[in-house]
């Protein structure tokens, strides 16, 4: 291991096409408040000075990107993206790689289409993970009663106390993140489950109610009220 200090980057995968969100195409290109979604998600992560740069991992086929990226520096593009999530992210990570990002630097996973996140929440991730020997991320404790359904009915009542919603930013070695995909595939869909199937445990820090994903039709409406507030 290097003796020179830890580094962070951000490494946003947005190659998915945003089916569910009825939006006409990938939701992340949506505008919302002047900017598109992606953008917001940029600029948030740019305004954290820890962060040494991002890399926004998009389809082969996409043509768009730059347009969205609004001057913002440094972010750098990948054209790397996978069919699954944790493809793409580990396609990434070897793109920080060969930018000299090294196995014991930060990388903090971002979704997209959380546009909402605020500097401060990330900053904070930053701070709380820095020093931890696994990482963590956002999250949020779960307040709602929570059901289980079958057909279209309750089926039972779920037990929701220790139970957290989980966010993004989710920060982790590059290194041991790396590995704890290879080793869990394509079957995990956030960092955070790849790392737990290793036997580690993420640290859980608590996140914004307002940092959801934006992923059905009626997100969208809600998430361009709260930018316009800001």
């Amino acid at each position: 291991m290097s003796n020179l200090p830890s580094r962070c980057f951000a490494l946003v995968p947005c190659a998915g096409v945003g089916e569910r969100a009825g939006a006409g195409g990938p939701k992340q290109y949506r505008e919302l408040a002047g900017r598109s979604v992606v953008s917001h998600a940029l600029a948030a992560l740019a305004a954290v000075p820890r962060i040494e740069g991002t890399l926004v991992v998009v389809a082969a086929s996409d043509t768009v990107i730059e347009q969205h990226l609004h001057g913002l520096d440094p972010v750098w593009v990948s054209r790397t993206g996978g069919a699954t999530r944790a493809q793409t992210v580990a396609n990434g990570l070897a793109a920080l790689s060969e930018r000299g990002a090294r196995d014991e630097d930060w990388v903090l996973v971002h979704d997209a289409a959380r546009c909402l996140v605020r500097p401060q929440e990330i900053e904070r991730l930053i701070v709380v993970c820095e020093q931890d020997e696994v990482g963590g991320l956002l999250a949020l404790p779960l307040s709602d009663t929570l059901k289980s359904e079958l057909d279209g009915r309750v089926s039972e009542t779920v037990e929701r106390s220790g139970k957290w919603l989980a966010q993004t930013p989710q920060m982790f070695r590059l290194g041991m993140l790396r590995e704890a995909l290879r080793k869990a595939g394509d079957r995990v869909t956030d960092e955070a489950s790849a790392i737990e199937a290793t036997g580690a445990a993420p640290r859980l820090v608590p996140g914004s109610m307002e940092n959801f994903k934006l992923t059905w039709p009626s997100d969208f409406a809600l998430a361009e009220r709260l930018l316009k507030t800001r």
